[in-house]
């Protein structure tokens, strides 16, 4: 075979019927132009069909375009795409760069059985970090995520990646986690886990392990996350647009007149708690509504490739697969709403995720507390959550407990003074003197949740309030170390201990421990690292 017949084999197009979907994907913005257009042509004879026609045409041709100039080709080493008619671009991977595979359908994918395949390295420059394949097959889009995410010498080639961090990036104070001798440590490189799998019953389903699956006794979560004032601001956002489109000003002074004229026909707290009711209810609805449209069907499994994969919608599906050797850690985090009735999230934290389609590594949706630190352990193969998100963990001094205290009653004490030396604010007396004991119990609680654990195979993180954040960190996957102090720090003989990696946040903090037991930690997670004197 020629050199040139060589150079164009193996090159696929895509689906033939992405010539109803993208059509359908467009239908949307597509019917308000041909309406304006067939309104306000009329009395123009033959031409405003024309006019309205035109768009129609014009979007059937980009579908038959895209079908004809799109092609995509995987090779041993690369993952290539062709695209575009007039400006003809050209695009490839790495095979051994690929860490993600996933898949994504809205319903009209869904409809002709197709699935939108996104392929990528896990580089924040989305553009050259990322290939789209839209649209294959369903049984083609799960043959790719097999195959490019086969980590064999067959499947795919170790590449060299990029060493660790440097210390301008760092800062000063950062330290080099790799042991003396051995090398710059290596991010991406896949680490050895030495963790067991769980030895509990799990259920097969299909070709793989189920680890979790959607319970219906969490829909009641479901209301106590932020997603529910999100949809009361989108709901209330297009009130006013389509209010606005009407050409009614709901600011003007007269419609704010007549909104208080009817107020106040009823007594004015019966006014407040109506519109209370009315905002958490259409809050509760919302979120409900949030939650299935994100969650439902979700189910976590362990593949036989050995990676977590999630499953995960209603209108549009979303799968995405999550290496175990990229694994670094998993987080457990409880907003204070859903702290108040035991729940949780749980997210991993990996290399090569795209925060934003993965939404940020979430693994399991707002569930019970006990749940999300179970889920946690089985995505790090460990037999039992007490070796990982739910340690027993290491209090800080009472001088973390003054900094709190400090940092929380000063603004409230200051506000306070505030509101009793201007007269004209004496009517928020008791509101101001309420700040006091709830800034008080605000640095206990930030206070009762700070701590640290160090394990075996994972230094464990807790801190915050508003929101109680667990972190277990593969100590293998800390690859620098940051030891800061604050000038209020160091009068109280206490310091921040960052442990960097190149997964999840990059940096996860211990907060107010002694500089001895920070300088302890370091020596005991990288033997040697620090020296001797």
């Amino acid at each position: 075979m020629s050199e040139p017949d060589d150079a164009e084999a193996g090159w696929q197009r895509l689906d033939p019927r992405v010539l109803a979907v993208f059509p359908l994907r467009q239908a949307g913005a597509l019917i308000p132009v041909v309406g304006v257009l067939l309104i306000t042509g009329r009395g123009q004879g033959g031409w405003h069909l024309v006019a309205a026609l035109a768009p129609v045409l014009i979007v059937l041709a980009m579908a038959v375009s895209k079908w004809a100039t799109v092609r995509y080709r995987v090779g041993g080493e690369r993952v290539e795409l062709r695209s575009g008619l007039i400006h003809r671009e050209q695009r490839s991977l790495r095979r051994d760069r690929v860490r993600t595979v996933d898949l994504r359908a809205n319903p009209a994918h869904r409809l002709f059985r197709l699935t939108v395949v996104e392929i990528g390295t896990g580089s924040s420059t989305t553009k050259e970090g990322r290939l789209s394949l839209d649209a294959v097959t369903v049984a083609e889009g799960e043959r790719l995520r097999r195959d490019l995410l086969d980590r064999s010498p067959i499947g795919a080639a170790t590449s060299p990646a990029a060493g660790p961090p440097s210390a301008s990036t760092l800062g000063a104070s950062t330290l080099g986690a790799s042991p003396p001798g051995a090398g710059p440590a290596d991010p991406t490189t896949p680490l050895p886990d030495h963790a067991t799998p769980p030895e509990r019953a799990t259920r097969r389903v299909g070709s793989g392990v189920e680890v979790a699956r959607l319970r219906p006794s969490w829909l009641r979560f479901a209301p106590l996350t932020a997603s529910g004032l999100v949809a009361v601001a989108a709901i209330a956002g297009t009130v006013f647009r389509v209010a606005s489109d009407a050409g009614v000003d709901v600011t003007s002074s007269a419609t704010l007149h007549a909104a208080g004229d009817e107020f106040s026909a009823v007594p004015l707290w019966v006014a407040v708690v109506a519109l209370v009711a009315a905002v958490l209810v259409l809050a509760g609805l919302g979120s409900l509504a949030v939650y299935l449209e994100g969650w439902w069907g979700y189910r976590l499994t362990r593949e036989p490739d050995d990676t977590l994969r999630l499953r995960r919608g209603l209108l549009t599906t979303r799968s995405l697969s999550v290496e175990q050797s990229r694994m670094r850690g998993a987080e457990v985090a409880e907003p204070l709403l859903l702290r108040l009735v035991r729940g949780a999230r749980c997210a991993a934290i990996t290399t090569g995720l795209d925060a934003k389609t993965s939404n940020r590594g979430a693994i399991l949706p707002p569930a019970p507390r006990a749940e999300a630190h179970r889920v946690a352990a089985a995505a790090l193969l460990l037999d039992d959550p007490a070796a990982g998100t739910a340690a027993v963990l290491v209090r800080h001094p009472p001088a973390a407990l003054r900094r709190r205290l400090t940092r929380a009653l000063l603004p409230s004490v200051a506000l306070v003074a505030v509101v009793w030396a201007l007269p004209e604010l004496g009517w928020l007396w008791p509101a101001a003197l309420l700040l006091l004991p709830l800034a008080a119990l605000l640095a206990a609680d930030r206070y009762r949740n700070l701590g640290h654990a160090l394990l075996p195979d994972y230094l464990v993180i807790s801190q915050g309030s508003l929101v109680r954040r667990r972190v277990a960190l593969q100590r293998r996957g800390i690859i620098g170390w940051r030891l800061r102090q604050s000038p209020f720090q160091r009068w109280a003989g206490v310091a921040t201990l960052d442990a960097v990696t190149a997964a999840g946040a990059g940096r996860y903090s211990v907060v107010d421990l002694p500089v001895a037991t920070a300088v302890e930690l370091v020596d005991l997670v990288n033997p040697g690292l620090l020296p001797t004197r």
